[in-house]
């Protein structure tokens, strides 16, 4: 692997070698090593990286040929699905229970995992320290107090870059990423990065960009002013009935 791809230098603030040397097979992988620092992370996400890697293995990071975008005004919905919204009791949050939100997508079974998870306790403890400072947010569902599911990522300046989400109770995932859009395209941010689409996310509305695409739009919003620190306050409490109905003009 270090025949192939760039071993990142110990200094967090060293420079990630460019996008457009990461591999097409595996499609993104673009160099390995460094640590997980919020310095580290933060230049990643800011130039379209993102690390995803095993416990066994050195941090990787990865910038895909093809990204997965959602428009904030896109997220699609089935009928099905709003009618049991005009019925849902759940409420949504942000900010709220961190730790336990990223804890929850770690220990989430799914299909090829094997037991495994790439949220590693160091990427874990990583995440937590950048919603300390202000970088990292949890969406959180709620069944009265009962946290039934929710997802995490970075902003980056108006750029939201998710990372993972999780179900305890059918759909809370899809709650949690529509009530995030909702809140965001008011906030007049266009876009959620979702890394590279599945069969889930491309029924939910999801685009698939070119690698350039994403990019130019990634090096427009990450310099927007935004908001900083806890967006428990911002986001308020949103019921979930809401997103049964279009967003008011």
């Amino acid at each position: 692997m270090s025949l192939r791809i760039a071993q990142l230098d110990d200094d967090p603030q060293a420079p990630f070698p460019p996008v457009t040397q990461a591999l097409t097979d595996p499609d993104g992988l673009l160099a390995f090593g460094g640590d997980l620092s919020p310095t580290r992370l933060l230049n990643a996400y800011r130039q379209g990286i993102f690390p995803w890697f095993s416990e066994d293995e050195p941090p990787l990071w990865w910038s895909p040929s093809r990204r997965a975008v959602f428009r904030t005004d896109g997220i699609r919905l089935s009928s099905r699905r709003r009618r049991e919204l005009r019925k849902s009791a759940l409420v949504v949050r942000a900010d709220t229970c961190f730790r336990t939100v990223i804890e929850a997508c770690a220990h989430l079974p799914r299909p090829g995992q094997d037991g495994g998870t790439w949220i590693t306790g160091a990427m874990v403890e990583a995440y937590v320290e950048l919603h300390r400072l202000g970088h990292a947010h949890s969406i959180e569902v709620f069944d009265g107090e009962l946290l039934v599911g929710g997802l995490y990522g970075l902003a980056i300046g108006r750029m939201f870059c998710g990372e993972s989400m999780y179900s305890a109770q059918t759909g809370a995932s899809t709650i949690a990423l529509a009530a995030l859009a909702r809140r965001l395209h008011a906030w007049g941010w266009p876009l959620i990065d979702a890394q590279v689409p599945n069969a889930h996310t491309r029924s939910l509305g999801v685009q698939a960009w070119p690698r350039d695409e994403y990019l130019r739009a990634l090096a427009e919003l990450r310099t927007q002013a935004s908001h900083t620190g806890s967006w428990t306050k911002a986001f308020g409490t949103m019921p979930a009935s809401l997103l049964a109905h279009p967003p008011a003009d």
